[in-house]
């Protein structure tokens, strides 16, 4: 079966799932909205399985997320917008005007980081081109606000950072923190102090994208491994880890810590 009629298959099968009369109950009842957050969801699996280099999962996963894509083609289809072939036609036509320098005669970047840059400014004159001629358009245009925060707290930052607003060096961002992290600490009230918590996560943000780290992967790794090390603990101690002293805890994590150490 060839990669058009795998599609088509699909397309049909979420055609037959949302027929009016034959259709499953569940698929629908569905709209946009209900649909959006199991889309984010699928999403992460699919980096799950990235991060866990599992092929098998990756392949379920992607079909997964693909399936997400035909859902709200096929409501979109409904409802008289577009259909998930204009999905397809538009994503082909976008990678070939932002590769002039494959599909046209666009000259070749010399690296992935020049290449990314021509891709930033390819972007920001489609945004340019597609916005209001009477209002201005601001170099942080089109960073969803749906993006995880840490994720969208880098992007916004990468944004400003192409039109100047930078420091010149990672002692400005460690500074800056400092300064972030006082304010917190002077905070007089819980509003007070979640705003300044705020600002110190942006400002940790921006040092993970100076370091060149991925803040939101980071993150992850991090989640990931206070788990794994939690769980290693818990089994360590047994089923009276909950009446330990702090203390005895702390023992039983250093245990932990040392022992992936020796790995």
């Amino acid at each position: 079966m060839t990669t058009t009629l795998s599609l088509d298959r699909l397309a049909h099968i979420m055609a037959a799932l949302r027929h009016p009369e034959r259709g499953c109950p569940w698929d629908l009842a569905q709209d946009f909205d209900t649909i959006a957050p199991y889309t984010i969801e699928e999403a992460y699996e699919v980096a799950e399985a990235i991060s866990l280099r599992d092929m098998a999962e990756l392949k379920k996963e992607l079909g997964d997320l693909l399936f997400q894509v035909v859902f709200h083609s096929r409501m979109a289809e409904e409802a008289g917008h577009f259909a998930l072939a204009d999905v397809v036609t538009a994503l082909c036509e976008k990678m070939e005007r932002r590769h002039p320098h494959i599909f046209s005669d666009g000259t070749r970047a010399a690296d992935a980081l020049a290449q990314k840059d021509e891709w930033e400014r390819i972007k920001a004159a489609e945004r340019a081109a597609a916005g209001a001629p009477e209002q201005p358009v601001s170099a942080l245009d089109g960073v969803a606000t749906a993006l995880p925060a840490l994720m969208r707290a880098e992007k916004l930052q990468a944004r400003a950072a192409r039109v100047g607003f930078e420091w010149p060096d990672v002692a400005g961002v460690r500074a800056k923190l400092n300064e972030e992290l006082a304010e917190f600490d002077a905070a007089t009230d819980e509003a007070h102090r979640a705003e300044e918590m705020g600002d110190v996560l942006f400002v940790l943000a921006n040092l993970a994208r100076r370091h060149g780290i991925d803040p939101e992967a980071a993150l992850r790794a991090g989640n990931a491994k206070f788990e794994r090390r939690f769980k290693a603990m818990e089994a360590l101690a047994g089923p009276g880890f909950p009446q330990l002293t702090l203390d005895q805890q702390e023992a039983y994590w250093q245990k932990v810590k040392a022992a992936e150490r020796g790995r």
